[in-house]
């Protein structure tokens, strides 16, 4: 084949759609259907989509922002968050959303990994855009949303385009549209590209695997913040044309949450397993009718088995978890709702977090990369079209990170003979006593089914003649003590005694990060602030 017959068909071949295609498809199909809802406003689908093109064109026009440009977002959840990612998609430009909550010498860093070209925030981070503009001295512009005297103004803005029209620019697979930073357990966060191709791939993956049969009709919940999880769980369903209602702000209160459900006939949330055990626990859910939920998806940490049972007897068959990594867009596994069992015993499969997802391939490999049977513990790995192009300029984590074309995730587990994968933790969770490695996980899920036992935490202390030993942090049910002896009795024979915690604590709740996750490192950091370790 000649030489520019073939730089030909790799050109055609690369090309895929813009991610801000489904939203000019939509508002072919459903100009006047909802797209957003957040509190007393409702946007259609052709509104939306004139709004995205207006941002587009001040963007373009009066910033100079053009394709490949980063355009760093720190802001709640809001229609204008919505905003800023399907126009940075249609712009080809490179989605950069942070944390809400990080401090401004986290944002200053942020723009300075990503080379952010402008920054758009709400009103109230005035400290981070000054942390910004002196890290990015050629930055073009900030853009606030509300009035102030330090930025332009996002509805002025828009206003000032509004009816413009803005094509989606063309972009191949490997085109980079998000850039995300992981919330690392050490050191600073690391930036993983994100491209067109891959969350292509991952909004059929998520269709097929986590909400078979959603479509235009549906709704879905945004609860957790759109810039990590719950922001590709908005993308993949933009080609169905799905609603998304979004919770106001003030703090998340499950009674809020139930009464959307119920007024929007909510068919699909995404939230984290501290979240769902939150609701279900909450007397809101007797009150409302959520009979329309579908998929209660959960992911970001383990459900313990004792909250897992109690979610599906207040909310019914509806439960889906999924397993995955920023690295890996949330594509592992899926524990679908038949997969869910109320009952114990062998159907139950407790402690898994399910199977492959469509077009991934999954591995337990030892340290030197060999494959591992049925039953043998080891580090998950994954190849699949949901893997990420890498992390942006850093040689030595994309080293560290890719093996043999296998991404290590850093999770230390197992697959049955059926290829379920069980999560004994992650490998910087364990902790070595008495020459003995220890993975806190399976400790944590006996614990947990003690009827007086809320939450737990276990952690690898130091200790001068075992090296490290176990911390057991607890927090007891509302209204239940329970004491060290106790829990130590009721470990008694459940697990080897190398595993048994030395040591336990007992606090009035865990800390969680803004994504309602709690992390070990977390839960450390907490105690040392308070002088406990």
């Amino acid at each position: 084949m000649p030489d520019n017959s073939r730089s030909m068909m790799q050109r055609c071949s690369n090309r895929v759609p813009n991610l801000s295609h489904y939203l000019t498809r939509n508002t072919a199909r459903w100009p006047q259907r909802p797209a957003l809802h957040w509190k007393d406003r409702t946007w259609g689908w052709a509104e939306l989509d004139q709004r995205v093109s207006a941002l587009c064109c001040a963007l373009h026009n009066d910033l100079g922002i053009a394709k490949g440009d980063a355009i760093l977002v720190q802001a709640q959840n809001s229609n204008q968050m919505v905003e800023t990612m399907l126009a940075a998609f249609r712009l080809g430009a490179v989605w950069v959303p942070c944390n809400f909550r990080q401090a401004p010498g986290e944002t200053a860093f942020a723009s300075l990994k990503s080379n952010a070209r402008v920054f758009v925030c709400d009103a109230e981070f005035r400290d981070q855009a000054e942390a910004v503009r002196l890290e990015r001295p050629d930055l073009k512009g900030v853009v606030t949303i509300g009035e102030t005297d330090f930025g332009l103004d996002y509805e002025g803005l828009v206003s000032a385009h509004a009816g413009s029209q803005f094509v989606n620019e063309p972009v191949a697979y490997d085109d980079p549209c998000w850039l995300f930073f992981t919330s690392g357990s050490t050191g600073r966060p690391k930036a993983v590209v994100l491209t067109h191709g891959q969350i292509g791939f991952v909004v059929v993956n998520y269709l097929a695997d986590l909400m078979p049969g959603t479509g235009e009709q549906d709704a879905s919940l945004v609860i957790a913040p759109l810039s990590h999880g719950a922001g590709l769980q908005l993308i993949a369903q933009l080609p169905v044309g799905t609603a998304h209602v979004l919770m106001p702000g003030g703090g998340f209160s499950p009674a809020v949450a139930f009464e959307l459900i119920e007024q929007h006939r909510v068919s699909n949330l995404f939230t984290v397993p501290t979240i769902v055990k939150r609701l279900v626990e909450d007397p809101a859910v007797d009150r409302y009718d959520h009979s329309s939920l579908r998929h209660v998806i959960y992911a970001g940490a383990p459900m313990y088995r004792e909250d897992q049972k109690n979610a599906l007897e207040k909310l019914g068959n509806v439960l889906v978890q999924y397993y995955g990594l920023g690295e890996v867009t949330g594509n592992i596994t899926v524990l679908r709702p038949q997969d869910h069992s109320l009952e114990d015993g062998p159907q139950a499969r407790a402690g898994t977090c399910g199977t492959e997802r469509t077009g991934i391939e999954v591995s337990i490999q030892d340290d030197d990369g060999n494959l591992l049977r049925p039953g043998e513990t080891g580090e998950v790995c994954v190849v699949g079209a949901a893997v990420c192009a890498g992390y942006l300029e850093d040689e030595a984590a994309n080293s560290k990170s890719f093996r043999n074309g296998w991404f290590r995730t850093g999770d230390i587990g197992h697959m049955d003979e059926e290829r379920f994968l069980y999560l004994t933790g992650r490998a910087s969770d364990m902790y070595i006593s008495g020459g003995s490695n220890v993975y806190p996980k399976e400790i944590e899920e006996v614990l947990l089914a003690h009827p007086d036992v809320s939450e737990v935490a276990i952690l690898g202390v130091p200790d001068p003649q075992w090296g490290e030993i176990g911390l057991a942090v607890c927090v007891a049910n509302t209204g239940k003590t329970v004491t060290e002896a106790e829990l130590s009795t009721y470990l008694s024979g459940k697990i080897a005694r190398y595993k048994m915690p030395a040591r336990y604590l007992f606090i009035e709740e865990m800390p969680t990060s803004a994504y309602g996750k709690i992390t070990k490192k977390l839960v450390r950091e907490h105690l040392q602030e308070k002088g406990l370790i």
